[in-house]
């Protein structure tokens, strides 16, 4: 296959900061795989530095349409912020596949275990995922969600890891979850290390959401 007729996924970081942008190419590296999909990593760079806020989910959401809406040379798109940003405006912008990070956690975590845990960056963000996990009726799956208390900026961090293993125990050990989704993209350098120290399956959301893509284009997806 000539590097002219390779498909290509575009995976979106909505925020400004370059270190989550490069995380997420680490963790997605090994889901390249020879002749398959291009996957390229962009960041957004109209976004906040971190996606925290309500009013961060809004403000990217018209930017996040725009481009995805321009970009003809792309197969597939994932959102890579696991508040969903813009996920069914930018659906009606494209006759290609989009898909957000937080959908396709879930559902990959369905498939892992029976009930799955959730690390999520903030206490204040956890309510937007509830409404979210309401919508796709699928709350009574979720055994519990909890805030690690950092920035986005700070999950990214090398630090971050045994903060996230403390917090992951308890989802796990005190919760019952038998599966964890690392609720922010900024997480994605620490899903291996985190797994073999947890013990249980350890979910990044950007991973599931390119594969799922990956399968999309693989088997004809317009």
């Amino acid at each position: 296959m000539s590097a002219h007729d390779r498909r290509r996924i575009l995976v979106v970081n909505p925020n400004c900061n370059e270190v989550v942008t490069q995380g997420l190419r680490q963790a997605l590296a090994p889901v390249a795989f020879q002749d398959g999909p291009e996957i390229v990593c962009e960041t957004l760079t109209e976004g906040p530095y971190g996606i925290e806020t309500e009013e961060h989910v809004q403000s990217v959401a018209l930017p996040l349409s725009r481009l995805i809406a321009g970009r003809n040379d792309v197969d597939a798109f994932v959102i890579a912020c696991y508040s969903d940003p813009g996920l069914h405006l930018a659906r009606e912008a494209t006759r290609r596949p989009v898909f957000g990070i937080n959908e396709a956690g879930v559902l990959t975590a369905l498939a892992r275990g029976e009930r799955f845990g959730v690390l999520a960056i903030a206490q204040r963000s956890i309510r937007r995922h509830l409404r979210y996990l309401r919508q796709m009726g699928l709350s009574d799956r979720l055994a519990s969600e909890r805030p690690l208390d950092m920035s986005v900026a700070d999950t990214a961090g090398a630090a971050a890891l045994q903060r996230m293993i403390a917090v992951g125990s308890e989802l796990r050990d005190r919760d019952g979850a038998d599966v964890v989704i690392m609720g922010c993209a900024g997480m994605a350098r620490h899903r291996a290390p985190l797994e073999a120290a947890l013990g249980i399956a350890v979910i990044d959301p950007t991973q599931a959401a390119v594969a799922m893509a990956i399968g999309a284009v693989q088997f004809g997806a317009l």
